[in-house]
Order: C-alpha cells, then structure tokens, then sequence
C-alpha cells in the first residue's frame, strides 16, 4: 500500500525561489501559491482566516523598500489590468510548515513535503560548508608556513562569490 504522491516539484525549482530577507531564508506568497497550484489571493486568504498559526517569525510582510529590490519576483500592481496592489508577505521554513495545516489539499501536502525536504538540505550544506571551513583555519595552525599558499587557494575556492544582481527594468 503505497502512498500516491500528488505533485513533484523538481528541487532546484523549490530552492530558486528561496529567497535571503532580513537574514531569514524564506518563500514569497507568490511563489508558494505557484507552488500549490492556487491564487495568491486565496492562499493570502487562508491565511489571514488562520492569523493567529502565523506570528511574525513565521511570516511577515515585506516593507516597499524590500518589495522594491525584489521587483523582479513577482507582477507589479496596475489597477486597470489587474497585478499586486498589496505589499507580500514572505514565509519562513515554520511559515510553510503551518501552511500545511492550512492548505488541506493533497498537492499542498506533498508541495510541503518537498519544500521542508529542501530547506533541511540547504541547512546541511551551510553546516557543511562551516565545518569544512573551520577544518582549514585548524590544518592551517598545525602546519608551518610552506603550506600557507595551498590553504590561501582553498579559502579563496570556497569563499562564496558576491555578485550584484543586476537590475531589471528602466533606468534613468
């Protein structure tokens, strides 16, 4: 008696779409909603009704300046053709956790399998990549000088490159 799983999002898909806001990895409302398969209005929806399984930690709503910087994410607001009129709210790991309590459809359930699946695997590669950094400074201490270029290469191949993103749109 196996399960039916009801959806598969390939995970690169899932971890495009996570984003870095006030140091929190987390999920537009737009994306999830793709994600599901449902408006963003209706997910927004079921959420506002269960407001109190959402404190801010969970999910908050992005300030101008934020939704500014990431313009790109999601359709701009135009009140004759439809679009985003409303700031949007983000969810962090817990956030799309509650979500599943929320959303009780058999696709919102395994969409939330997999995104939890992704966040644990990311959170095992930064934990990775700490610990493979931590190992180098402690090799680097126990061996003399002669090696010091070899680890000044290693630190330099594992440093994350960080690139500006660049900017979409009309530019004055």
């Amino acid at each position: 008696m196996g399960r039916k799983v009801t959806a598969f999002v390939p995970s690169g898909i899932i971890e495009n779409k996570i984003l870095l806001v006030r140091g929190k990895k987390v999920l537009l409302d737009s994306s999830l909603a793709q994600l599901y398969g449902v408006p963003t209005k209706s997910l927004n929806l079921a959420v506002r009704r269960n407001i109190t399984r959402f404190p801010q930690d969970f999910m908050f709503r992005l300030t101008r300046e934020e939704t500014g910087s990431l313009r790109f994410q999601f359709e701009t607001s135009n009140r004759r053709r439809g679009g985003r009129r409303y700031l949007p709210y983000v969810f962090t790991q817990e956030g799309v956790a509650m979500l599943s309590s929320v959303l009780n459809s058999e696709r919102a359930i395994a969409v939330n399998i997999q995104i939890m699946r992704v966040f644990v695997k990311l959170r095992e590669f930064m934990a990775t990549h700490r610990n493979l950094a931590r190992k180098v400074e402690e090799l680097e201490k126990k061996y003399d000088a002669q090696f010091s270029g070899v680890f000044e290469a290693i630190r330099r191949l594992m440093k994350e490159e960080e690139k500006p993103k660049a900017k979409f749109g009309f530019h004055p």
